[in-house]
């Protein structure tokens, strides 16, 4: 197991977003429980547009696919999350992120080439993520977890409560195509709709339309976060890795007063 762990931020970094001040946090208080080394850095979704640059990503253990969507580049997001699914790299999304693994999977994986996100693209012809009937901004709600998935391990819990700040999630009527793609909805609101999916065949590869990087507000290390990054620590790169990431480091951010993501 490593020394350092190396977490790719895959978002474009605002400082008036709440989560992006958040998720720092959220790791550096992993970092201070269990003696790991955390190291977030930040890969913004436009330095990602073409195919040789998810190069940037090869360095790191995990992958964090972060809320504050639209990305600046759509095509940057779903190759980053490609990528982790593909290289079985440890992958969390939280919010936009747990929106676009939806979409990449339904697109490369279940061949709907036209699934698209309703808020990007409010004609979409297929708006498998749409507009929610009831909004979730600075919300909370609770959460079933299905019972024998990752998830439910993580929280060692079939029930959760957690925080929300999105308009936008899975449109039910694409349930069969997303079973198809190997995404398995482990989690539900009371009323059904999807909260968190995941995948059973990969190391780690869980995504959650509700935000656990804000219980770092509260100096809560959060169960799921630190499964996330247990994952990254068993995770072996081939070939090795150079002692310093090529990412840009984390700018420093502080909690702001903003309801933004």
């Amino acid at each position: 197991m490593k020394n350092v762990i190396r977490i790719a931020l895959v978002g474009d970094c605002d400082p008036a977003i709440r989560a992006h001040a958040a998720i720092p946090m959220a790791l550096h208080l992993i970092g201070d429980e269990t003696g790991w080394v955390v190291h977030p850095a930040w890969v913004n979704t436009a330095s990602l547009t073409k195919s040789a640059a998810v190069k940037l990503l090869e360095p790191f253990d995990g992958i964090w696919g972060v809320p504050g969507s639209p990305y600046r580049s759509m095509e940057g997001a779903l190759r980053a999350i490609r990528f982790a699914r593909e290289q079985r790299r440890p992958f969390l999304g939280t919010c936009g992120g747990f929106q676009h693994a939806i979409l990449e999977s339904l697109r490369h994986v279940a061949g709907l080439k036209d699934a698209d996100h309703a808020e990007s693209n409010p004609d979409a012809r297929m708006p498998v993520i749409n507009r929610l009937a009831c909004s979730l901004e600075n919300r909370g709600g609770v959460i079933r977890l299905q019972a024998g998935t990752r998830i439910a391990a993580a929280y060692r819990r079939h029930e959760t409560t957690e925080s929300f700040n999105c308009n936008f999630g899975f449109d039910l009527r694409y349930d069969e195509p997303l079973a198809r793609s190997g995404l398995k909805i482990s989690g539900r609101d009371p009323s059904g709709d999807v909260r968190v999916v995941e995948l059973s065949n990969h190391p780690f590869f869980i995504a959650t339309l509700f935000q656990p990087e804000r219980s770092a507000f509260t100096a809560r290390v959060h169960p799921l976060i630190k499964a996330f990054v247990e994952a990254a620590r068993h995770i072996e790169l081939h070939p090795p890795i150079a002692a310093s990431a090529p990412a840009p480091a984390a700018p420093a951010v502080s909690a702001p007063a903003s309801s933004a993501q």
